[in-house]
């Protein structure tokens, strides 16, 4: 029997590890698809080129600094999914949300959130991640 239930812990582990990496590759194709033309867009919207340099350094300073922050609470409360729904959610929306966007602040805007989307959402996927192995 314990052979079993090891062998179904490890199903499992296998499955929540493919999905959410499934998950976070779909994610990634979206956000890397945005990125690549988020300083064309903004350009196109009338940015100069001293507010995509800003756009673009501001978005990868909080979704950096954000994981600091975010990991420690997804750890303090130990509510990794909700933390990672979030982060998703923010990312979802703020991505297709730039097709829509018509000036180049709110365009801005939408491009930090989704850095600051994925900064959300990371800690707490990698942590989820590390305890699949457990």
């Amino acid at each position: 029997m314990p052979d079993q239930q090891k062998s179904l812990t490890a199903a499992t582990a296998f499955r929540f590890v493919l999905i959410l990496g499934i998950a976070n590759g779909f994610a990634d194709l979206t956000y890397e698809g945005a990125r690549s033309v988020t300083g064309q867009f903004l350009g196109y919207l009338g940015a100069n080129a001293a507010i995509i340099g800003f756009t673009a350094g501001l978005g990868e300073l909080l979704g950096y600094a954000l994981r600091s922050l975010s990991g420690y609470l997804g750890d303090k409360t130990g509510r990794y999914w909700l933390v990672t729904i979030i982060g998703y959610s923010v990312n979802m929306l703020a991505v297709p949300a730039l097709a829509l966007a018509g000036s180049w602040p709110l365009a801005a805007g939408l491009i930090v959130a989704e850095r600051t989307g994925r900064a959300i959402r990371k800690p707490s996927t990698d942590a989820m991640l590390s305890f699949a192995g457990h």
